[in-house]
C-alpha cells in the first residue's frame, strides 16, 4: 500500500515539473499601483533647468541607458524614477556648471509595449497610462478564434533581472512588457 502511495505521488510529482518552464522566473502579478515608474531605454523626457533654456529640452533616454544633454557628459537614467533622476542631473550640473540648479523632469513619452501570440495584429505599440491587458489586446485587434484567454503571460524586466508573470484580462500592464497570447487546444 505504502509502495501504491509513493509511486503515485512521485508519477503527480513528475507531471508537475514536467509542467515547469525553464530559465524562468515564474511569480505572481503584485500590486503596480504604487510602485515607482522607474526610466529606461526608449522613454522620452523633458528637462528644464530653470532659468537655462539652453540647457532644456525634450531628451530620449539611449540604448545605453543614459540621456545626453547639452554642454555635459551622458547622464545614466536606467533605473531611476523621475524625482532620483532630477537628483542626479542637479548634481551633475552643480559639480561642473551650475551653482544650486533647480531641475524638473517629466516623461513625455513612455516605451512601448509589446504583444504576441494569438491577438489579430501582434506588435509595437506606445503604452498608454493606466493600461490593462484587455486594452492592450484592444489595441491589438482583439483575440483570435484560437486565443486562450485564461493564458496570458507577462515579460517585464524587474531592474537586473525578468520575470515572466502569468496574469488575467485585468492585470496593469507596464512601459516595456511583452505580453503573450498564447493558442488554446481545443
Amino acid at each position: 500500500m505504502k509502495l501504491r502511495l509513493a509511486l503515485v505521488l512521485m508519477a503527480v510529482l513528475a507531471a508537475v515539473a514536467g509542467c515547469a518552464e525553464r530559465g524562468v522566473i515564474a511569480e505572481r502579478p503584485v500590486s503596480t499601483e504604487n510602485e515607482a515608474y522607474r526610466l529606461d531605454t526608449g522613454d522620452k523626457l523633458r528637462i528644464v533647468v530653470f532659468g537655462q533654456p539652453d540647457l532644456s529640452g525634450d531628451f530620449s533616454v539611449d540604448s545605453t541607458g543614459a540621456v545626453s544633454m547639452p554642454l555635459m557628459p551622458p547622464i545614466p537614467a536606467r533605473g531611476y524614477t523621475t524625482d532620483e533622476f532630477e537628483e542626479v542631473v542637479a548634481a551633475e550640473l552643480s559639480r561642473t556648471l551650475l551653482r544650486n540648479p533647480n531641475v524638473s523632469v517629466q516623461v513625455m513619452e513612455f516605451r512601448p509595449f509589446f504583444i504576441l501570440g494569438e491577438v489579430q495584429r501582434a506588435g509595437q505599440y506606445p503604452y498608454v497610462n493606466g493600461m490593462t491587458v484587455q486594452s492592450a489586446v484592444a489595441i491589438a485587434g482583439g483575440f483570435t478564434y484560437r486565443a486562450d484567454e485564461d493564458r496570458i503571460k507577462i515579460t517585464r524586466n524587474r531592474g537586473d533581472r525578468i520575470v515572466e508573470l502569468g496574469v488575467d484580462s485585468t492585470a496593469p500592464v507596464m512601459p516595456g512588457d511583452t505580453i503573450l497570447v498564447r493558442e488554446r487546444y481545443f
